[in-house]
């Protein structure tokens, strides 16, 4: 017996040992080839684009790369194109989103309720983001088309402007065709996500709401918004990060033209690394414009966080 008492100290040592292997250094093992797979993908692209925005690289020269700190910063302070650029994604990006989740939500709000033909709607309202990018930014020049689009020729019959003008090659107005195109393009993912957040909804609530006599506005403004808060601020947040990043109906519809009326950061980053060859200043860009949404990203979470407390 004292025997057993001397080695029972070692053995529950020993078991405490084990059991930390295998619930605390085991599960890091099995994510150590995850973990390196993510480190060069993502790490270590942006490691080197960070020293690039740190230094003058040209493509041309690449041997003649030098270091010069914050220059290219400073540099971007002076730049008219980088400020244009910069207004232009806030405007890309705030038209977009706000559009986007409106008819989103619209529509989330119709395929929550039984009508008739409701499975054709919702098969015609998820279409758009089946559709290749490069297709609909096609079919949005077309339509914009002062020629043989029709959308030019209707806003001149409805008294709009005075003769069917190319809306794209006016700088006043070209950036609006790639956010109807975008609008177009993702109005489904508001409408799948908030659809689905509706669902879990329970239906006691609007039950009870409605034998206490609460009107339809009552209910959608007292139950419905609180519930899809947290849902909303999420969505809003990823889509609003996705959309500043989102050039390609930009590139395919005007090409950042005309006189960089159009050119958003993202767009502004790529001419100026594989036009103008300059890929420090676009770094430098790239990285502005990734602080610009970290902030925005943490505020959001931050906003996030306090509705689902409430």
């Amino acid at each position: 017996m004292s025997a057993a008492l001397t080695h029972a100290p070692g053995n529950t040592r020993g078991r405490f040992s084990r059991a930390y292997v295998a619930l605390v250094v085991e599960p890091w093992l099995y994510l150590v080839p995850s973990l390196l797979l993510i480190g060069l993908v993502m790490l270590v692209p942006l490691a080197i684009g960070l020293s690039y925005s740190f230094r003058e690289f040209n493509l041309l020269r690449p041997g003649a790369a030098r270091w010069v700190g914050l220059e290219n910063y400073q540099d971007l302070w002076g730049d008219p194109q980088f400020w244009r650029a910069f207004r232009n994604t806030l405007v890309w990006t705030g038209a977009s989103v706000a559009l986007q989740f409106a008819l989103g939500l619209g529509l989330a709000l119709l395929l929550n309720t039984q009508f008739h033909g409701k499975r054709i709607v919702q098969a015609l309202v998820f279409l758009p983001w089946a559709v290749p990018t490069f297709l609909t930014a096609l079919t949005f020049s077309w339509l914009f088309n002062p020629v043989i689009g029709p959308v030019p020729h209707w806003l001149y019959a409805l008294g709009f402007i005075e003769e069917p003008y190319n809306i794209l090659g006016n700088p006043d107005t070209a950036l609006w065709g790639p956010i109807l195109a975008n609008v177009w393009y993702g109005v489904p993912f508001f409408a799948i996500t908030l659809l689905a957040a509706l669902s879990a909804i329970p239906g006691e609530l609007y039950e009870a709401a409605e034998i206490d006599g609460a009107s339809a506005w009552q209910k959608f403004t007292k139950i419905t918004v609180p519930f899809l808060a947290p849902m909303i601020a999420i969505t809003v947040m990823l889509r609003a990060i996705w959309i500043a990043n989102f050039a390609d109906l930009i590139f395919v519809m005007t090409g950042g033209g005309p006189a960089n009326s159009t050119q958003i950061l993202s767009s502004y980053i790529f001419t100026t690394a594989f036009r103008r060859l300059d890929f420090g200043h676009a770094s430098a860009i790239a990285v502005v414009m990734l602080v610009l949404l970290m902030i925005y990203a943490a505020v959001l979470l931050a906003v996030r966080s306090r509705l689902v407390r409430h």
